[in-house]
């Protein structure tokens, strides 16, 4: 019987992506100096969908939690801007972090309730409690009810450039954060227990893994995350109601960007984003048709490959700029 020795598992050639991710910060840290505004702002929306996907992709991809109710933590990530800029006068750069914090906290009894639910059941169930969330902004007149706030007057006395800049590089942070943090996790002890949680929670059982408290732990993170998200979206957009911070449309978009890109992988939410923004490029001028094409394209994905298309280019050339995959060595 061959014995496995701790740390005879490894994954290939992690200098790699330590050089890919400190080339992209290096980029993305200039861009400010040289990129025009629309560019910025693409960025910003751009970096902060992928940051969405990754902990979409953490959820659901390797933890086996398909939630359609993350919009709710966009949303509480949103109205801390309302709450702590706007009605009590804190930096609304201070206020992010509070978002992320209030989203994580709020999503620990509320996993409580839902992972008393399975499958189907709790894909349901978080579209429920998002609801339940949108309804409670839309009463809630001090935050400015169902019409909505602007909150235009907490970014007055920043400067333009200052405005924009910050945005960008907390949205670099974010993105690229996604990515190297779900990395990172992926190659502990946490990321082999959450991929033998995704193949067989009674075998993770049966190996001593806590199933509850890992997958408490990754709906809490990707629920904070998102909630940081959340905020920095409405912090560029400058005015959030409760049908647009708690919309389904958040979970739909980065369902088809996962889905396209390839579930299970770090390289599909980049590849599946990046054509999500292409799409939306190209087609701007005929309404809502890049939706329609997206939601084909995610259709025509699902029908002919098994792992998205990064799925589809890793089997066929063996690309693998992420590798989390483990060895044996003798």
């Amino acid at each position: 019987m061959t014995a496995i020795r701790q740390g005879a598992l490894k994954a290939s050639r992690p200098d790699r992506v330590a050089t890919l991710s400190l080339i992209a910060a290096a980029i993305l840290a200039s861009m400010p100096f040289w990129a025009g505004s629309d560019t910025l702002r693409t960025g910003v929306e751009m970096l902060c969908f992928l940051a969405l996907a990754q902990l979409w992709n953490l959820l659901a991809g390797y933890g086996g939690l398909v939630s359609f109710g993350q919009q709710a933590f966009i949303g509480i990530g949103g109205y801390a801007l309302v709450l702590f800029a706007y009605r009590l006068g804190l930096s609304p750069y201070l206020a992010l972090p509070i978002g992320a914090a209030l989203s994580a906290l709020v999503a620990w009894p509320m996993s409580r309730l839902l992972f008393r639910l399975n499958g189907a059941y709790f894909a349901v169930g978080t579209w429920i409690m998002a609801e339940c969330w949108r309804l409670i902004f839309a009463n809630w007149s001090w935050l400015g009810g169902g019409s909505g706030i602007s909150i235009t007057a907490t970014m007055r006395a920043i400067d333009p450039w200052w405005r924009e800049a910050l945005a960008f590089w907390i949205a670099g942070l974010a993105g690229i954060g996604a990515v190297v943090g779900l990395y990172a996790l992926l190659r502990s002890r946490w990321g082999l227990a959450l991929t033998a949680l995704r193949d067989s929670e009674p075998a993770s059982e049966a190996a001593g893994i806590s199933v509850r408290r890992v997958k408490t732990w990754v709906y809490v993170a990707a629920s904070g995350g998102a909630g940081l998200v959340g905020g920095l979206i409405f912090l560029t957009k400058l005015r959030l109601s409760p049908d647009a911070a708690v919309s389904i449309n958040w979970s739909v978009m980065i369902v088809f960007i996962v889905v396209i890109g390839g579930i299970g992988t770090i390289e599909g939410p980049i590849l599946g984003c990046i054509l999500y923004f292409l799409l939306r490029e190209y087609l701007a001028d005929f309404g809502a048709a890049y939706m329609i094409a997206f939601g084909a394209l995610a259709i025509l994905v699902m029908l002919t490959t098994r792992g998205g298309l990064w799925g589809e280019i890793r089997s066929r050339w063996g690309i693998e700029l992420f590798p989390v995959r483990r060895r044996l060595d003798g």
